[in-house]
């Protein structure tokens, strides 16, 4: 089986214990692109067999959140599930929100949460952090395309929408706006409503996980998530390509959606005219 099943995550359960409820119901390999925490929901591809070799074609396609951001304290994981360390921060109107959000648009520097999978010497950042390790994580650079307040509710919490590239940490968008009005936020919600080529409207329930059929109902063609040009083979030139004979092919150079006559092999990458296969599904 190849292929990819976007599962809606639901709130309380690991990315992990997703995937391996995947595994056991197609008897295969799994993997997942974009670890969601056990509080926040919505879209989780999850690559089935030999599937997940293309994961590093989608690492860069624009994710976008609904998320909650409650102002006036905030805890050591910059989210509800942690530990307070402050509060009394005021609430901030929201004319001052929505004047503030586009020092984020763009490519901005992000601090990850210390709470995260973020490594420093080998260890993730989340184990330093629960035995009280004393660290630093260096600032990355992330894009975000949009960040737009969509509703304020009680309590000093508001929603938001936003659209960035892989490697965002809304945490830290929360921890970084607070910071630039001159208050605390953490983040009291969180749901991917799409990631590339998945989004909500083809994401699967996960309580039908318990249900092959019902699964298989969901699978997503492994090349219909990448947006290479096709590029068809004869039989005897994908055997020669599949066994590491890289033919001159006369194609332009780039990546492209290789296919042999009945079936998609996997990406391809053609320098000098010369094709090589790179991530192979067969």
């Amino acid at each position: 089986m190849v292929g990819f099943i976007n599962i809606n995550k639901p709130v309380g359960k690991s990315s992990a214990f997703a995937v391996g409820r995947v595994k056991k119901l197609f008897g295969c390999p799994c993997g997942h692109m974009g670890t969601l925490d056990p509080m926040a929901s919505g879209v989780l591809p999850v690559g089935i067999g030999k599937a997940s070799r293309l994961f590093p074609y989608l690492l860069d396609k624009e994710k976008t959140y609904v998320a909650e951001f409650t102002f006036g304290y905030e805890t050591d994981t910059l989210d509800d599930t942690g530990k307070k360390v402050s509060d009394g921060g005021r609430i901030p109107a929201r004319a001052e929100i929505e004047n503030a959000l586009p020092f984020f648009i763009g490519n901005i520097e992000q601090i990850p949460p210390k709470f995260s999978a973020k490594c420093v010497d080998g260890k993730r950042g989340y184990e330093l952090a629960r035995k009280g390790v004393d660290f630093t994580l260096s600032a990355k650079t992330v894009e975000i395309s949009d960040f737009r307040l969509t509703e304020a509710k009680e309590g000093g919490a508001f929603s938001f929408e936003i659209s960035c590239k892989g490697g965002t940490y809304i945490r830290s968008l929360c921890r970084d706006l607070a910071h630039k009005l001159g208050t605390k936020a953490v983040m009291t919600g969180l749901t991917r409503t799409k990631s590339g080529a998945f989004d909500l409207n083809n994401a699967m329930p996960f309580n039908e996980l318990s249900d092959l059929k019902s699964a298989e109902k969901y699978i997503i063609p492994a090349d219909s998530v990448v947006d290479f040009e096709k590029l068809f083979l004869d039989k005897k030139t994908a055997e020669k390509i599949i066994n590491g004979l890289f033919d001159d092919i006369g194609v332009k150079d780039g990546t492209y959606r290789v296919y042999n006559e009945t079936a998609f092999l996997g990406i391809g990458v053609a320098e000098n005219g010369v094709l090589k296969i790179k991530s192979y599904v067969r």
